[in-house]
């Protein structure tokens, strides 16, 4: 079988993807000077917190997903991040390719929020492998890539806060479900508000009233609901 070995060399954001995009530019390489026809390749990607340290602030936009600092030896769990496929074209020996990885800013997602909440410096990934190899030079057989073939990187912070700048400029997101939406429109259209951020800074001061002006209240007068 050919000994497949993988290196990530760098990533950056892509500038003219309809949504938040991250592009790795990895190194493939065939043992032996391998010929390979084709190669059919799968890639998950994860997120390994344990592989590198944390600011005091950092640590405290962490806490929802691995509670306080003094559990973090048992909760500093590896986070999914993405999981990918790209076809690998001809090539002998090795090449580069580009491996392009669909993102959302999401904040109910585990890997934004771990993201969100970093400040500089780089998020360990460990990237693994598996896949299909169309190889052969006097002729053409078909392989496997073995599932322990994996490659880490350290992506800087700055690649992600790019991303997430081109498409959400000085913007978070946020989903919410059907009925709060609701709510929050009949809200925003019954005090004439201009922007759901006026919509949310109306609810937000009026959060520092007495209890007798409840928010909650307000916004669950307009479907009935009392237990958002």
């Amino acid at each position: 079988m050919t000994a497949f070995s993988f290196a990530c060399t760098g990533v950056r954001a892509d500038q003219y993807a309809a949504g938040p995009t991250l592009v790795f530019r990895l190194r493939v390489t065939a043992g032996d000077n391998a010929r390979v026809h084709a190669l059919a390749l799968r890639c998950q990607i994860r997120i390994e917190p344990a592989r590198r340290g944390y600011e005091p602030a950092e640590a405290d936009g962490l806490a929802d997903l691995f509670g306080e600092r003094s559990r973090w030896g048992s909760t500093l769990q590896p986070v999914q991040f993405a999981q990918v496929s790209v076809m690998v074209p001809s090539f002998t020996g090795e090449i580069e390719t580009d491996l392009v990885v669909p993102c959302t800013y999401d904040m109910d997602i585990a890997a934004t929020r771990y993201l969100t909440a970093l400040t500089d410096g780089e998020v360990p990934l460990l990237m693994l492998f598996s896949g299909t190899a169309f190889t052969g030079t006097g002729g053409f057989q078909v392989e496997p890539v073995p599932w322990d073939r994996e490659a880490a990187f350290r992506m800087p912070v700055t690649a992600w806060r790019e991303m997430v700048e081109q498409h959400f400029p000085g913007c978070g997101w946020i989903r919410l479900p059907r009925d709060t939406m609701d709510a929050l429109l009949a809200y925003r259209s019954r005090h004439a508000l201009p922007s759901w951020e006026a919509t949310v800074a109306a609810l937000l001061e009026m959060g520092a009233d007495p209890p007798a002006h409840d928010p909650l209240r307000a916004l669950t007068a307009t479907t009935g609901r009392t237990d958002l």
